[in-house]
């Protein structure tokens, strides 16, 4: 299986959710819906990793999952405010490979 770009990626949504009038919710409906994905996502992690067991009964649900609705949820953010995630990814590593280069420990220095 060929792996897809990010650009591929926003143009899979774009054609999913061009299908339909109502097209993108608002920016305020779509942090909304993240931060219920991440909570979501909170809750899954505490159910496997965690003190707090699953109810009885409960549906499964995985970390897998919720990650992949938070990356749609994302997908449709930027599609909608127009923003490449490839550029803004770009943007990102850059700022964490100047600004935080010396932050952490590396692994080996020897290769650097």
């Amino acid at each position: 299986m060929q792996e897809k770009t990010l650009a591929k990626l926003q143009s899979e949504v774009d054609d999913y959710i061009s299908q339909f009038k109502e097209g993108y919710f608002s920016p305020l409906a779509l942090v909304a819906r993240m931060a219920e994905e991440v909570g979501e996502l909170a809750r899954e992690v505490n159910h496997t990793y965690g003190e707090k067991p699953k109810k009885p009964g409960e549906p499964d649900n995985s970390i897998e999952l919720e990650l992949g609705d938070i990356l749609f949820i994302t997908i449709c953010f930027a599609n909608s405010l127009g923003i490449d995630l490839t550029e803004a990814h770009d943007k990102i590593m850059h700022k964490f490979n100047t600004r935080d280069a010396d932050r952490w420990t590396r692994v080996n220095t020897d290769s650097l």
